[in-house]
């Protein structure tokens, strides 16, 4: 497939997808069915730790949930569903323990980590099932293929069975579609090549939707395993008409990881509204937590 032919082909997905988009909304009764915060008789006062509404946004269609450090306690029906993430630049190798000792406590399907844990968190989980995810040219992007391919060799060897790599914004952008395509590859080869699966963040706050119906098309074609939403450095995280028109480009095959901006059941009530039926969970990204700040989503 020539550049031309790459570019001719994603403008097609992307104007379909727009036309999908602007269809009427979801019937009552689709999606979520979350009628208040607090389930009779239950004394818990935060949604982000009841078991039973985590469910429903399971039954959603969530392929992970992620959560923070800061997590007290999760279902083990949906413990293996959560990327347990600290990424915070400021964290110490005793945040990182800790992250990985509730990690095993609870057998979440990873820790996310950034590169330089990747070795420690390795170490702390092994004989554990919990995998070791890391990011690759985060939170910009911006660094060049070579380097991220580099980057997610070498957290590979160290320990990584995951990677959630950012794409070429500024590429993407500018039209470059063939070397936003190029840049996936690049990480897809090196992680499949050792049983490692890939993450594309797109950065939605960054991109129209044109642009979001894109880059989800291209990480399609570069083979990459999810795409997810966003870092939770840029402006804002996931919102359900994001993760809809995600899911509406990947199909059914692919993982959508929801990251950032799924805070309150009021904002999840918005994705049902929206029709969202996935929403990723991974990183950085925090639905199940037991802070008064509420779930984020990575």
């Amino acid at each position: 497939m020539t550049p031309a032919d790459l570019d001719k082909l994603v403008a097609q997905i992307g104007d379909e997808l727009l036309t999908r988009m602007r269809a009427p909304k979801a019937l009552k009764g689709e999606g979520l069915n979350i009628p208040d915060l607090v389930c009779p008789d239950c004394v818990q006062r935060c949604p982000q730790t009841c078991a039973r509404k985590t469910k429903e946004i399971v039954a959603a269609g969530a392929d992970r949930v992620s959560a923070s450090e800061k997590l007290t306690q999760a279902d083990p029906a949906i413990a293996g569903m959560i990327d347990h993430t600290l990424l915070k630049p400021e964290a110490t190798e005793e945040e990182i323990t800790k992250l990985c000792q509730e990690a095993r406590q609870f057998r979440f399907a990873s820790v996310c980590v950034n590169p330089y844990w990747v070795s420690r968190a390795a170490a702390l989980l092994a004989g554990s099932p919990v995998k070791v995810c890391t990011v690759i040219g985060f939170p910009l992007g911006a660094s060049t293929s070579e380097v991220k391919r580099l980057e997610a060799e070498n957290a590979i060897r160290c320990g990584a069975q995951e990677v959630d790599m950012v794409i070429n914004v500024g590429a993407l952008r500018s039209g470059d579609h063939d070397r936003v395509k190029q840049d996936i590859v690049g990480v897809v080869e090196v992680a499949h090549a050792q049983g490692a699966i890939v993450k594309v963040i797109l950065e939605t706050a960054l991109l129209d939707d044109n642009q979001k119906a894109i880059a989800c098309t291209l990480a399609k074609l570069a083979k990459a395993d999810f795409v997810k939403t966003s870092t939770g450095f840029s402006k804002h995280g996931a919102t359900a008409h994001d993760v809809a028109l995600m899911r509406a480009v990947v199909g059914p095959s692919m993982g959508v990881k929801a990251s950032g901006g799924v805070r309150t059941i009021e904002e999840l009530k918005q994705m049902k509204s929206a029709g969202a039926s996935r929403i990723g969970a991974s990183a950085s990204v925090k639905i199940v937590e037991g802070s008064a700040a509420g779930p984020h989503v990575y």
